[in-house]
């Protein structure tokens, strides 16, 4: 699915793949006519991205990647780092959730007790608020977690019938701090509430991960002088 905005490139012009993965780079280019023109691989260089990035363009024609028209960027890093326990540390913020549901998400053994914050508020399951949301203890722990988090995980009770909740926390991050912040509503819409703010949390640790590469194409596209529209594509192309 192209980004919005998007217009088919006039013939002459490429489209330019690349693909990270835990071990190989791979990168290719595709004509107006979708046949593919040229292909590359090399070592996926974890400790730069950039490097391994930069030596499979470099293995392919410079003239036809300058007109390139998109470049498409997929990437299993984020669920390889999921399968070796790996992330970035973050902070989840849950409000209205019970110790029993604290206990059975699973999130103490990913980012650690510490880096859980309980608070009161949260909705029931008609989308009613069930509690205040107490601003004052999310405002204390956000100011106390930012300076060693990469990121903010926010899950409230019921968050899928009304996330009025965690849309107030997010703007407390973000009046607060400039750590990105992953919502659970945004990531699931099932009603399970330990699940979803694992989830929340999976996909937090993850942000930094993603910034890098992305930051990392960038300038790989830059020094090469590739002047394309970036996009970011899942496993199946999407």
């Amino acid at each position: 699915t192209p980004p919005p905005g998007w217009r088919a490139p006039p013939a002459g012009t490429f489209f330019l793949g690349i693909d990270t993965g835990g071990t190989y780079t791979d990168a290719v280019l595709i004509d107006a006519e979708h046949r593919i023109v040229a292909a590359a691989k090399s070592l996926t260089t974890r400790f730069d991205l950039a490097e391994g990035i930069g030596a499979a363009l470099d293995q392919l024609d410079a003239a036809q990647l300058a007109r390139a028209s998109l470049v498409s960027l997929s990437t299993t890093l984020t669920t390889n780092s999921v399968v070796e326990g790996k992330g970035a540390p973050v902070c989840a913020l849950l409000a209205g959730y019970d110790a029993a549901q604290i206990k059975s998400s699973g999130l103490a053994d990913l980012i650690g007790a510490a880096a859980i914050v309980s608070i009161e508020g949260g909705h029931d399951a008609m989308g009613r608020e069930a509690q205040s949301l107490d601003i004052e203890t999310a405002r204390a722990a956000i100011v106390q977690q930012a300076p060693r988090v990469s990121a903010f995980a926010i899950s409230a009770s019921f968050s899928v019938r009304n996330p009025a909740h965690e849309q107030r926390l997010r703007a407390l991050v973000h009046e607060l701090c400039d750590r990105p912040v992953t919502c659970g509503h945004e990531l699931a819409s099932s009603l399970g509430a330990p699940r979803r703010a694992l989830t929340a949390a999976l996909n937090a640790r993850m942000v930094s991960y993603i910034t890098h590469l992305i930051e990392s194409v960038q300038q790989v596209l830059m020094l090469r002088q590739i002047d394309a529209p970036l996009m970011v594509v899942k496993g199946d192309g999407t």
